[in-house]
């Protein structure tokens, strides 16, 4: 079904000192005018998804595979505040079918992270982002579409306690996203069992969550973590027909994140797979990323 790239946002930097990543939905900063820029590609495929709670396989699509490749950097305005940029280009694939995939540039995206509170090891963050769509690419053509068509803004609360001599800790979110209309290449569409004789098409707004339990020490990092989203309205994939915007997606997917930083130059890795979902693919995922940070105080 949809692939949702904020699971491929992963920024990082490496110091000489000290190796550390960065993410939108973590507590780890970069220092005043340092920089990193990430390369990173994913890929994600399923064979089974969720038409409504309904969980089903469809032969005239076998297995839809996702591909990406995004440049992301991070910067440091200062020690406590810091933006990350990201820029995908996408494509997608079926192995049955007659079903075209699509390719090409999807949104950009921005981030503000600022650290709001810190005592001992605990500490609180707020982070709000946003993504405008950059492609003209299709999004009434779910699942081959590489995106939604819709401008995005996201506020996060994030809390974060890490004890200083293990470097063990534990990260939670709780995200809210607006999501714009959308206009379609048509004058009507089917939704929530009626006609709408219009383009214009209105998108559910959504809200995500996050668990994370790792280790970070310098020069590497490992966690495990765990992630829920959800539209909070929205309609059903009807019976043997393909997804459309308006559907209300649901997912909760686990994972592990690792990365080795060992100077300026490391490399990263994600692993994901949706346990459960509603008109969602099952889907498992995998990125990797090169890593490389520049120091502009030198």
């Amino acid at each position: 079904m949809k692939t949702n790239l904020k699971y491929l946002l992963t920024a990082a930097l490496l110091t000489p000192f000290m190796a550390q990543a960065q993410m939108p939905h973590d507590a780890i900063y970069m220092g005043k005018k340092q920089l990193c820029v990430a390369g990173m590609y994913g890929y994600s495929s399923w064979n089974h998804y969720w038409e409504n709670s309904f969980k089903r396989e469809n032969f005239n699509i076998g297995t839809l595979s996702t591909q990406s490749v995004m440049v992301m950097p991070a910067y440091g305005i200062s020690n406590r505040v810091n933006v990350i940029l990201s820029l995908p280009y996408v494509w997608t694939n079926a192995s049955a079918g007659n079903l075209m995939g699509q390719k090409g540039v999807q949104d950009i995206s921005a981030w503000l992270k600022v650290k709001a509170f810190q005592a001992g090891g605990f500490s609180l963050h707020g982070i709000v982002g946003g993504s405008i769509p950059v492609g003209k690419y299709v999004p009434d053509f779910l699942p081959m579409s590489i995106g939604l068509q819709c401008r995005t803004a996201t506020a996060r609360l994030l809390a974060n306690y890490k004890h200083s001599n293990t470097g063990l800790y534990v990260t939670a979110h709780g995200s809210y996203g607006w999501r714009s209309n959308i206009s379609l290449d048509r004058d009507a569409y089917q939704a929530d069992d009626r006609v709408y004789n219009t383009r214009q098409v209105r998108m559910p707004n959504v809200v995500d969550a996050a668990v994370r339990l790792g280790v970070l020490r310098k020069g590497w990092q490992t966690e495990v973590f765990a992630e829920r989203s959800a539209c909070l309205d929205g309609d059903n994939i009807r019976r043997n027909d393909m997804p459309f915007p308006t559907n209300n997606m649901q997912s909760t997917l686990v994972g592990w994140y690792g990365k080795f930083q060992p100077r300026h130059i490391g490399v990263n890795a994600r692993i994901g797979y949706v346990v459960d979902g509603v008109n969602v693919g099952q889907s498992t995922s995998y990125t990797v990323g090169v890593l490389y940070q520049i120091n502009f105080n030198k």
